[in-house]
């Protein structure tokens, strides 16, 4: 997530959630198009979106800070993953709390931050059953979106009946570092929030007791996975990212390298997950491969969903 401007940060406090969200929505549209807020519970709603028809369900969690919108985003002139999966089976995305949308704060209702991957767990268990869209699920997540859907497949196996991982953010990439590298690390996976959070407290904030959980869940039964890996180094980036004020001023011009041998082998432990997964590292992308590669990822998800289908393991 670029660094807001200061007019950026205030946009964030000063616009009101768009009036037009109803909180009683229904499934009204000839496609099955759904966009609105979900009563989930406990007084919270959420904003969930769906549309298309057909078995099994995708469910696309993004990274941190991301909207249900970045699934809609592509940088290339080729179509954007949310409608294009559209267009074979169900597919919903969310707005977690406390992830902007552009300049404005998220549509879902406020949480105490930081939160975990667990509380995301539990959101998407409570969103998608008051929603009654119907499982098993093919989950897809990006980045931290990636911790988020194994810790669903270990906690509700019976859910979920595929996974996309879309270079990932996992446990691997800790382990892969020293103490004083994973210091850096999350500085560089946080960015400099400290003038947005002044602003705009319920940002989406992470921490690591995360990994801790998704080490001590039930290992993967035997699932489709498709594993997607940027094959974009970081390492020649981060200088120049660091002048642009796009990074923390403190970080070492050469820590990309680290970051690149780490990622490195988490990604190769992610791709041995399950027996007979696929891993696919010739992406031709940085981290954000549903933008920047958005036929790659949809390819990816229409695998899985299609051996789903057919029963195939």
């Amino acid at each position: 997530m670029k660094r807001p401007s200061r007019l950026d940060l205030l946009l964030l406090v000063v616009f009101p959630l768009v009036d037009s969200l109803s909180v009683a929505v229904a499934h009204a549209a000839e496609d099955g198009s759904f966009a609105g807020l979900v009563d989930i519970g406990g007084g919270r709603k959420m904003y969930l979106k769906c549309s298309g028809r057909g078995s099994p369900t995708v469910v696309l969690v993004g990274g941190l800070r991301a909207s249900a919108d970045d699934w809609s985003i592509s940088n290339k002139s080729t179509p954007a993953v949310f409608p294009e999966v559209a267009k074979f089976t169900r597919v919903c995305a969310c707005d977690r709390p406390g992830t902007p949308v552009g300049e404005k704060p998220s549509r879902s209702d406020p949480v105490p931050q930081p939160t975990t991957a667990k509380d995301a767990v539990a959101d998407w268990h409570a969103l998608l059953s008051a929603a009654g869209e119907a499982g098993p699920y093919v989950l897809v997540g990006h980045s931290y979106g990636g911790l988020i859907v194994r810790l669903y497949a270990s906690t509700y196996p019976k859910q979920v009946s595929g996974l996309v991982l879309i270079d990932v953010l996992s446990e691997g990439l800790q382990d892969a570092e020293t103490p004083e590298q994973w210091a850096i690390q999350r500085k560089l996976i946080e960015g400099d929030v400290r003038e947005s959070v002044a602003l705009y407290p319920a940002l989406e904030r992470i921490v690591d007791r995360s990994f801790n959980q998704i080490r001590a869940a039930p290992p993967l039964r035997s699932i489709p996975l498709v594993v997607l890996s940027a094959d974009r180094p970081w390492g020649p980036q981060v200088p120049s990212m660091i002048a642009a004020g796009k990074l923390p001023a403190d970080i070492p011009p050469d820590f990309g390298y680290v970051t690149d041998a780490a990622q490195k082998k988490a990604q190769e432990r992610l791709a041995k997950l399950v027996p007979n997964e696929k891993h696919i590292t010739n992406t031709n992308s940085g981290h954000e491969i549903h933008k920047e590669q958005p036929q790659l990822v949809i390819d990816a998800i229409r695998e899985v969903v299609e051996a789903v289908r057919s029963g195939k393991r």
